[in-house]
């Protein structure tokens, strides 16, 4: 292989100059296949309705309105020099399996999930969900391209996903009760939206889709030039930090203040501005509580083009006014109707390539 002359693949942070990034795929969606992990993310009445509907396809009404959002969010990104890259539509209702169980599919439409950059690396994670087993198929042919050009490409030991990795009778803790999560620690699970990025320092929140040996696994991976910092969420049903905790820039952190005490934070974070989320707005709540697995802070869920530059739902108007007061530069668009499909803009993204080097931002 010739040596590349520019490294195809370089992402230290979620805020460094944005050159290169894939967004994923609403075709050939269905709903997740029915188990006991997928099921104690969302309310009961739901996870009833989820489970009479698993591995059928998504309506089209739903899928059309998210797919005229989604090609207007990638015409956007292009309009501002930035690279898109897609992964191959997939048929996500033929069945696959292990010895030990088979399911159906559930999407592409979040690559953030399954495959997390670290620099010049792509790794991809043992995920939780057995139906997104084989998800990162679909992104393989951008894997082989990206390492034939010098990226390095890992993946994770593949869980089992047998019986013995969830707790048995698992409820998700009412207010109050200490914190408890679905899965135990039989083997290493987590997904990458767990994580965000602050070039030698990652911060991560333990999750019903990430275990603490999971997150042993990447320090132990990383070594020693990088540290990863746990956020303690008061979520009841956490998954994704990207709801939670959000790196927008050097100094500047967004929280959602109700599921984070700024007092319990790390101490690297202590020179910090710390911005406290705004409600979300009425219209986007209501509509969010019906149809989102990610809950009602997707406001949160924002693109980072660069330190000043970020992509934010047109419909979160009271996000788009924070933004602006804390001295960023909101670029309104609509992504609304993805949220059945997984969430908004950063987890519809991963971004390959930011124009910057590793550094160490907490001395």
């Amino acid at each position: 292989m010739s040596t590349p002359t520019r490294a195809p693949v370089n992402s230290h942070t979620e805020w460094d100059p944005l050159e290169e990034i894939i967004v994923g795929r609403l075709e050939g969606a269905t709903f997740p296949s029915h188990h006991a992990v997928v099921a104690c993310n969302i309310p009961p009445w739901a996870a009833r309705l989820q489970g009479l509907a698993a591995g059928f396809r998504y309506p089209r009404v739903l899928v059309e309105r998210a797919q005229q959002e989604l090609d207007q969010f990638v015409a956007l990104l292009q309009s501002l020099g930035i690279t898109v890259r897609r992964p191959e539509a997939v048929d996500h209702k033929k069945r696959f399996g292990t010895p030990d169980w088979s399911s159906r599919g559930f999407c592409n439409t979040c690559p953030r999930d399954s495959m997390l950059v670290i620099g010049d690396e792509i790794i991809e994670t043992p995920m939780a969900w057995p139906c997104r087993y084989f998800e990162t198929h679909s992104y393989r042919p951008l894997l082989k391209d990206y390492f034939r050009r010098g990226a390095r490409w890992t993946a994770a030991p593949k869980p089992q996903l047998t019986d013995e990795l969830f707790e048995a009778d698992f409820r998700p803790p009412a207010a109050g009760e200490p914190m408890r999560y679905i899965l135990t620690e039989f083997e290493p699970v987590f997904d990458a939206a767990d994580f965000v990025r602050a070039g030698r320092d990652l911060f991560v929140t333990r999750s019903n889709v990430t275990n603490g040996m999971g997150i042993a696994w990447l320090r132990r991976h990383l070594g020693p030039g990088y540290r990863i910092h746990e956020i303690e969420s008061r979520c009841r049903t956490p998954m994704h930090i990207d709801t939670t905790f959000v790196l927008l820039a050097p100094g500047k952190v967004l929280l959602n203040p109700e599921y984070i005490d700024v007092d319990r934070l790390p101490q690297v974070l202590r020179t910090w501005d710390v911005l406290l989320a705004p409600e979300p707005d009425p219209i986007s709540e209501r509509l969010l509580k019906i149809t989102s697995m990610c809950g009602k802070w997707l406001n949160m869920n924002v693109l980072m083009i660069d330190e000043k530059r970020v992509i934010a739902e047109r419909h979160h108007t009271r996000m788009l006014r924070a933004l602006e007061s804390w001295g960023f530069e909101p670029i309104p668009c609509d992504l609304m109707h993805y949220a059945p499909f997984g969430g908004s803009f950063h987890c519809a993204t991963l971004d390959i390539r930011r124009r910057g080097g590793l550094e160490s931002y907490f001395d």
